[in-house]
């Protein structure tokens, strides 16, 4: 795992360590050819300079983004960006994480992006990556 990755997940309290330990485990495990850093102050996974995946502590908890999850067409993803393709989940037990779950979107992960890594770029409008 990247050395700051680690790093921000052990700055967590136990609980909240747990599961983004699980998180980056599981992210690593089903996106091998993702490139994984810091972004904007949190583990994010990137395709191709795409941000596919990332999490962050918030107030209500540890939240999972998949930047094009709103393209998923899954119920658990119920936090809706306002303005963009985002759709989130948030943990606060590891209990609460589905492998399963978390397996098949990563796959869609793969397989549905929107083209965020070109947004500057277009002005603010995102085009779907075939």
């Amino acid at each position: 795992m990247n050395l700051e990755v680690q790093t921000y997940n052990n700055s967590q309290s136990t609980e909240f360590q747990l599961i983004c330990n699980k998180l980056a485990e599981q992210i690593n495990l089903h996106l091998t050819e993702a490139e994984n850093k810091i972004w904007h102050a949190h583990p994010v996974w990137f395709l191709d300079g795409n941000p596919i995946v990332g999490y962050s502590k918030q107030k209500k908890g540890i939240r999972l983004m998949f930047w094009s999850g709103k393209s998923f067409d899954e119920d658990k993803l119920n936090v809706l960006g306002d303005k963009f393709q985002d759709a989130s989940i948030f943990y606060n037990s590891i209990n609460e994480i589905d492998s399963t779950d978390l397996k098949i979107w990563l796959q869609k992960a793969k397989e549905i992006q929107w083209d965020y890594k070109n947004i500057v770029k277009r002005k603010g409008v995102l085009e779907r990556l075939k």
